[in-house]
């Protein structure tokens, strides 16, 4: 796996370098601004890049907005936010593309490098891995969608666990119920997310990041 990184901070940039490379992960380049990580995915053309929000030289979005960039530019390239934090409005337009290969993990909340590589193989590879926090949030912000309102309560779980990246025997397991019955409530999902069967394969994706981009029009 190929990726590059863009964070500010020194010391954090070089300690996921070097923890990613223990991993057998090629780094190309880490970079502190949102400017170098498009050059650098220009050049290299990574599986995927790992990006912090907040980068120089206002410190607010530039990282953010630099990943929208990159799904346009380099739809290829999988784009892994990891950030301590939730930015609603372009995070949105990050997963409501209609695309694969996302991933918003925070900070705080990732605590084994080994679930971070899977979770950064995943993107990659054309996968997701969203934190729930992240999702809760923006699900949070865009209340008012007749599609999300239309699921039930532990449809909704399921939706947030599906966006991990979760299998249906997990998402089993973890609710202790039968996979018939995540499928059933799957099925709930794609039907009033208005999601018919494909060829593609990526319906448990869309199913989260149809409602964020409609939520987003």
């Amino acid at each position: 796996m190929r990726v590059v990184i863009a964070e500010d901070s020194s010391i954090l940039r070089d300690g996921l370098v070097q923890l990613l490379e223990m991993r057998g992960v090629e780094v190309l380049a880490a970079v502190q601004d949102a400017e170098a990580l498009l050059a650098a995915v220009a050049e290299h053309r990574p599986d995927a890049a790992v990006v912090d929000i907040r980068l120089p030289p206002t410190q607010t979005d530039e990282g953010l907005r630099a990943a929208v960039q990159i799904r346009r530019t380099a739809p290829g390239t999988g784009v892994l936010i990891f950030s301590q934090y939730v930015e609603t409005k372009y995070a949105e337009q990050l997963v409501g593309d209609g695309g694969a290969g996302v991933g918003y993990l925070l900070k705080e909340r990732v605590v084994d490098i080994g679930e971070f590589v899977n979770a950064l193989e995943r993107v990659a590879t054309g996968g997701t891995a969203l934190d729930p926090e992240v999702v809760a949030q923006l699900f949070g912000a865009s209340r008012r969608a007749a599609a999300l309102d239309a699921l039930t309560p532990r449809e909704r779980e399921v939706l947030g666990l599906m966006a991990e990246g979760r299998t249906n025997h997990a998402i089993a397991e973890g609710f202790g119920v039968s996979e018939r019955a995540v499928e059933k409530h799957i099925a709930n999902i794609f039907s009033k997310l208005d999601l018919p069967p494909s060829e593609s394969g990526h319906r448990r994706v869309l199913a989260v990041l149809r409602y964020l981009d409609r939520s987003a029009r």
